[in-house]
């Protein structure tokens, strides 16, 4: 039984006790104040000494548990199966097409995108306004830009200066001057 359960009873018992002690006593009417406190103090005074009485008796002898785990085998759900490397690679394995450089990955790209938005309309204004740029106005650097730009380094004898960052610099500096 655990220690709650007991200390319930004990304290059921203690005020049943004491309800028949106060009733045989005297009559429920003839009860005054003082008398009602005393049966009140007793009862508290029974209640408080069983549950003393119940701790103690815990304290005596603790109850020793032990608890088991049941004990489990894992088994897989599935069986791997292994394939030797013939049947893995039964047919011949093709070389990876090389891909070209994304557009937005060239250092002509890079620079053009730290200038502001509208440093980089300039730029694709004075070049649409020299007949190397035929796409809209909107500052956003793409295939056409680049083939701007590139037309652009060719007629000025330059096109070595686009294979570096500072280089495309320097023809942008000169459209937006």
């Amino acid at each position: 039984m655990s220690l709650s359960t007991r200390i319930k009873k004990t304290t059921a018992v203690a005020i049943t006790a004491l309800t028949l002690a106060a009733t045989a006593a005297a009559p429920v009417h003839a009860l005054g104040k003082n008398e009602r406190k005393f049966i009140q103090g007793a009862a508290v005074a029974g209640i408080i000494g069983a549950l003393y009485l119940n701790a103690q008796k815990s304290r005596a002898a603790p109850v020793q548990r032990t608890y088991t785990t049941p004990q489990t085998q894992y088994q897989p759900r599935y069986q791997p199966t292994y394939q030797t490397p013939s049947q893995v690679y039964s047919r011949p394995i093709s070389t990876p097409s090389v891909t070209q450089p994304s557009v937005h990955n060239t250092p002509a790209a890079r620079a053009f995108n730290t200038y502001t938005a509208s440093e980089r309309r300039q730029i694709q204004a004075r070049l649409s306004d020299w007949g190397y740029y035929q796409g809209g106005i909107d500052g956003s650097f793409g295939p056409q830009t680049l083939r701007a730009i590139t037309a652009f380094a060719r007629d000025a004898q330059t096109t070595d200066s686009l294979d570096t960052v500072g280089g495309a610099y320097g023809l942008y500096e000169q459209l937006i001057s």
